[in-house]
């Protein structure tokens, strides 16, 4: 995917996980929490055995959802 494609993934998965764990990120922060969210959905998800991020489709879409969720989760919980 192309950097631009990434980095609005990246915005709608990190807005939609913020909103998911209540918490409130600004714009930056999502994009950032949405990419490495997928980079982490990604891997959890080959680790079991499944296919990770593997483009703009409504599955990658909730792996990476998923990562992000368990980004901040772990961001928590070390704090």
């Amino acid at each position: 995917m192309s950097i631009l494609i990434w980095i609005i993934f990246g915005a709608i998965v990190g807005i939609i996980a913020s909103a998911i764990m209540g918490t409130n990120e600004r714009l930056l922060m999502d994009i950032i929490l949405g990419i490495v969210g997928a980079v982490l959905g990604g891997w959890l998800m080959s680790f079991f055995g499944e296919s990770g991020v593997s483009g703009f489709n409504l599955y990658s879409f909730f792996v990476a959802i998923f990562g992000a969720v368990v980004l901040i989760a772990i961001v928590r919980a070390l704090k």
